[in-house]
């Protein structure tokens, strides 16, 4: 088959289309959107009319993905790690009702929060949950691991993890592609109450994936994702997790001397873990994210042998890894770097030239003037980016959908004004069930919902409520003369400003609907036929 140079989340993609997949979901969240728009793009996808469009939100993405599954037919789930929050309910339950045709959870870690509030591990959701998980170390394990990760999701009809992270997403590298499979037929469960978590079946349904958990183990002891290299300096024994091993082989071109034990697949093989131990002074823990394998060690090998790695000091608790990193952590002397010329200094983001927000926060800055800074709660998207210079104009970022919520909790505390700025793919994630609250309690907030027609923050995607948000905001309530849509434009200022400090002196709720496709939408779906 022919060689793709892909990126780590396209990789996956091709992965799971060659694998025979039937149904793609997902939300768009840096650094797992490649993924979902690798499909959307695919001549593979369009030909076998793949359902491949952004869901509203990761917890209606991971639900319609268990429906595919339940109908026998194989699907991804995509999302990044804060993304797995949204969906942690119907994730944690799918691990009772588990699958029927393969499932894959493809999670993105950030660690370094290079675009995140957070730098939280996924693997932790794998243990919690009792389900597989994998980890590729470069992007031609990312694509092989899919096939894998859909047989072993049907072989022991449960959903599989398969968690990446920032630079093995966004790098490239080659991959060689296998035969393409045919995809699933369409087959009912064959327990007709596989996906009835009523208590009578759920506490049975706890038993069984309690009692495979074994079964599970030793399909990580063979998996072909973790291997045993050995070594002749047993001073020391190195577990890499996933990319980290990567980094630790660019320290040894020419061979690691000391035992080295790859892992690709959880849970942890532990017997492999106890050999290695058993031969070796001390062991040290490579792992991007959180230290999972290096705390669960502890436990696992009940001795006195030294383990390093983030939890004593070796490595920083937070942060990704790189073989700089890794080196130190081996104690090997520091290469020579070049040091950057004085005129090459860090740029912080800023919204574009011609953003439509830019003209937003300046009205809305100038109407909220009578009571100064720290009315607004703002969201995540493109627009927070009003807390920075010169606008200073948000007070808070939290999680998708807080900026209303939050404000209805300033407002009810007496707080005012109370203002939320939220984008529109965000509210229709997120921010309607905040507004349908403020209306049943006829809070004292205005929401401000910046419509720039795109999910732009993430590469242009298609909001689920463009063309629809006045109608929305009505349906939950919202008075009509209380929903303002308004021209983000400088020749419009005066006017802006007057509509924002009618709703500020309005006491109620309140919608303003600040509405001017993004600077850069035009080009993009000039080039590309449009987001899907």
């Amino acid at each position: 088959m022919k060689k793709l140079l892909l990126l780590g989340d396209e990789a996956i993609a091709q992965g799971a289309l060659d694998a025979g997949l039937s149904g793609f979901y997902g939300y768009p969240g840096t650094p797992s959107t490649e993924i979902g728009e690798y499909i959307q793009d695919s001549e593979q996808a369009k030909k076998r009319a793949i359902p491949r469009t952004w869901s509203a939100n990761e917890k209606t993405a991971m639900e319609s993905a268990m429906g595919m599954s339940y109908a026998g037919k194989r699907a991804i789930v995509t999302m990044k790690h804060v993304g797995l929050n949204v969906a942690a309910d119907p994730y944690m339950n799918a691990a009772l009702t588990g699958a029927n045709g393969g499932l894959i959870v493809a999670v993105a870690d950030d660690p370094s929060m290079h675009s995140s509030q957070n730098e939280q591990d996924s693997r932790y959701y794998a243990r919690f949950s009792l389900m597989p998980a994998l980890e590729p170390c470069d992007q031609q394990e990312a694509y092989d691991m899919v096939a894998h990760a859909f047989d072993l999701s049907e072989r022991y009809h449960l959903p599989v993890m398969m968690r990446v992270t920032t630079r093995l997403c966004h790098s490239r590298a080659g991959v060689t592609r296998t035969a393409e499979r045919a995809e699933n037929e369409m087959c009912k469960p064959s327990d007709p109450n596989q996906f009835m978590l009523l208590p009578a079946f759920a506490r049975k349904k706890y038993i069984k994936l309690l009692e495979i958990q074994a079964d599970l183990e030793r399909e990580s002891e063979k998996s072909p994702f973790n291997s045993f290299t050995d070594g002749n300096d047993k001073s020391r024994g190195i577990i890499a997790c996933g990319l980290a091993y990567n980094y630790l082989m660019e320290n040894y071109p020419d061979g690691c001397p000391h035992p080295v034990l790859k892992i690709g697949q959880y849970p942890v093989p532990r017997k492999a873990i106890a050999a290695m131990a058993d031969s070796c002074d001390e062991l040290l823990v490579l792992e991007e994210g959180m230290p999972l394998v290096e705390d669960s060690l502890r436990g696992l090998l009940n001795r006195s042998l030294k383990v390093r790695g983030r939890l004593d000091g070796t490595l920083f608790q937070y942060g990704e890894l790189n073989p700089a990193i890794v080196r130190q952590a081996l104690g090997m002397p520091k290469l020579p770097s070049r040091e950057l010329p004085e005129v090459v200094t860090g740029r912080p983001p800023a919204l574009c030239v011609g953003c439509p927000h830019i003209d937003s926060y300046q009205a809305l800055n100038e109407a909220l003037e009578p009571w100064g800074k720290g009315h607004v709660f703002s969201d995540i998207g493109c627009y927070t980016l009003g807390f920075m210079p010169p606008y200073h104009a948000i007070s808070s970022c939290v999680d998708m959908g807080a900026s209303i919520t939050m404000a209805i909790g300033a407002a009810d505390a007496g707080f005012y004004p109370a203002v939320a700025t939220i984008g529109d793919s965000t509210f229709g994630h997120s921010g309607l069930t905040g507004l349908l609250d403020a209306v049943e309690k006829n809070a004292n907030v205005v929401v401000i919902i910046l419509d720039n027609d795109t999910t732009a923050m993430t590469g242009m995607q298609d909001s689920v409520v463009t063309g629809r948000i006045e109608q929305i905001c009505m349906g939950l309530g919202v008075p009509e003369e209380h929903i303002r849509v308004i021209n983000p434009l400088k020749r419009q200022h005066d006017e802006n400003v007057k509509v924002f400090r009618e709703e500020i002196e309005y006491e109620g709720v309140s919608v303003v609907i600040p509405r001017r496709p993004c600077i850069h939408l035009h080009g993009k779906k000039k080039t590309s036929g449009g987001a899907k």
